[in-house]
């Protein structure tokens, strides 16, 4: 029963994942610790800080993690299939028809929604991240909007900003 609800958990989390990486966190916080008590609170928000230092999505990171803890390989298998199925299985049967119908009002108006809630849930999960006391700190402030700038108005590849900002940060007395 535990595969079951892993992979409906993750199916959901996928189905919604609309936007990308941190728009669907709370999704996934919503699943893993409030619904299902998988992980508390704290193990997701280290999760999260975990899964920012290396490559590749969020939800395969929360998926892999998750699954395992809650029933090893298998676990690992079920949580990222269902993570997988739902987005692949809308790509392929929506591609066609967003081809077809893309210059619709309706479709541009509710595509121009979608961009909205998920510019508020990036902000939203921006807020969680970071403690504020950080943020307020000339250091920290100043590494925002440094980086804001490199990626904004630059051609700086943001693996570039991200590498330098370690390096800086090791050197930075804390």
């Amino acid at each position: 029963m535990v595969l079951v609800r892993l992979f409906l958990a993750f199916f959901r989390i996928g189905l919604f994942s609309i936007g990308g990486a941190y728009s669907f966190l709370p999704m996934i916080e919503r699943e893993v610790v409030e619904r299902y008590s998988w992980l508390a609170k704290e193990e997701f928000l280290d999760i999260m800080g975990f899964s920012r230092v290396f490559p590749g999505a969020i939800s395969i990171k929360f998926a892999t993690y998750t699954g395992y803890k809650i029933a090893g390989i298998p676990g690992v298998i079920v949580a990222n299939f269902g993570n997988f199925f739902a987005p692949a299985a809308m790509i392929i049967l929506l591609s066609a028809v967003y081809a077809k119908y893309k210059d619709l009002p309706r479709i541009k108006s509710a595509f121009g929604m979608l961009h909205l809630v998920v510019f508020a849930l990036i902000i939203a999960v921006a807020f969680k991240l970071i403690n504020v006391n950080h943020l307020i700190q000339l250091k920290g402030f100043l590494t925002v909007v440094i980086a804001f700038i490199l990626f904004t108005y630059t051609k700086v590849h943001p693996a570039l900003i991200i590498t330098a900002a370690a390096l800086i940060g090791l050197f930075l007395k804390p």
